[in-house]
């Protein structure tokens, strides 16, 4: 694989990490604004799951 090829797809690996975080923030965005959750909450929960071990999501997940 040449260097342009790998910028070009490093270029598109941003765009579709971009596009990601502005599909979550939007949802997020539109749970607290129809009283879903409320940003309390949510900051509560991802410093939660930010904080987890990665034995610990495993087994977070496995339990939802």
């Amino acid at each position: 694989m040449n260097s342009i090829d790998l910028i070009s797809q490093l270029g598109d690996l941003k765009e579709i990490d971009y596009r990601n975080t502005l599909a979550i923030a939007a949802l997020i965005e539109l749970l607290i604004e129809k009283g879903i959750i409320t940003r309390g909450e949510f900051s509560k929960k991802s410093h939660y799951l930010d904080n987890m071990s990665l034995e610990q999501l495993r087994r977070f997940r496995t339990s939802i």
